[in-house]
């Protein structure tokens, strides 16, 4: 039994190594790390010895610690077989019962979004996204931030591909209208999607980050234009913000 406490311990004290190393920009001294965790000077070498001896660290010339390779790859992993629908799903439908609209979650695939999960409205009337529906970059809130999110040549380049389609009259067929809006809502965090897709409809979009501050999907709430609120921008954003934190996003 005290074995095993022992055991339980030593991982505890990885823990807090890991933690501390993980915490700082630049590789840590022993002197900071014995500090910032509690440990002893010579019980935290111990533990940093192993930990490189496995590659979960690495030591510096200058005799300082970071985070090894084997950490990355093991954090690769994790990211390849994490099912964002999974964890996105409870918090839509938190978004969905606060809001009373239907929440959207899509990626992009090449230039358009691909809407890959939702959560409908439970009300009558409501506007509803076809799991696999796919919708030009242009005339989505979500697709406009993605836009921004890749520049202002990238997004040019994106003009010359599609032509820029007309869905309805509000819709953006020109580039520097376009790129005024794109740019505009990258830069604020969210976007608006003004009848632009479809007459009648309204959306308000956010993106999505994961562990390495990608952008890996986005988050919208959609609803007849005519119940649409302002006030639920920060909303969506919290919201979208939380699904990139559970994804290992962390605000730089």
């Amino acid at each position: 039994m005290k074995e095993q406490s022992n055991s339980i311990q030593v991982i505890g004290r990885l823990a807090k190594i890991l933690d501390v190393i993980a915490n700082h920009k630049d590789p840590v001294s022993l002197k900071i790390l014995s500090a910032d965790t509690g440990l002893h000077p010579s019980t935290a070498f111990r533990i940093l010895s192993t930990l490189a001896e496995y590659g979960f660290v690495e030591r510096t010339s200058r005799g300082s610690y970071q985070l090894g390779v084997k950490l990355m790859q093991l954090g690769s992993r994790v990211s390849a077989s994490v099912d964002i629908r999974n964890i996105a799903l409870p918090l839509m439908e938190k978004l969905r019962d606060q809001l009373g609209e239907t929440v959207n979650l899509t990626v992009r695939e090449n230039d358009e979004v691909v809407y890959i999960e939702r959560s409908v409205a439970k009300r009558m009337i409501k506007v509803e996204q076809v799991i696999g529906s796919r919708a030009p970059l242009h005339v989505t809130a979500v697709g406009k931030l993605m836009l921004g999110y890749l520049g202002e040549e990238a997004c040019r380049n994106y003009v010359k591909r599609s032509k820029l389609p007309a869905y309805t009259a509000n819709t953006h067929t020109k580039v520097s209208t376009l790129l005024q809006d794109a740019t505009a809502s990258f830069e604020r965090g969210y976007s608006m999607d003004n009848e632009e897709a479809e007459l009648g409809v309204g959306c308000i979009g956010t993106l999505i980050r994961d562990a390495n501050n990608n952008v890996v999907a986005g988050l919208s709430v959609s609803a007849p234009i005519e119940r649409r609120k302002d006030e639920w921008i920060q909303q969506v954003m919290n919201t979208g913000m939380l699904i990139s934190k559970q994804l290992g996003y962390q605000i730089p």
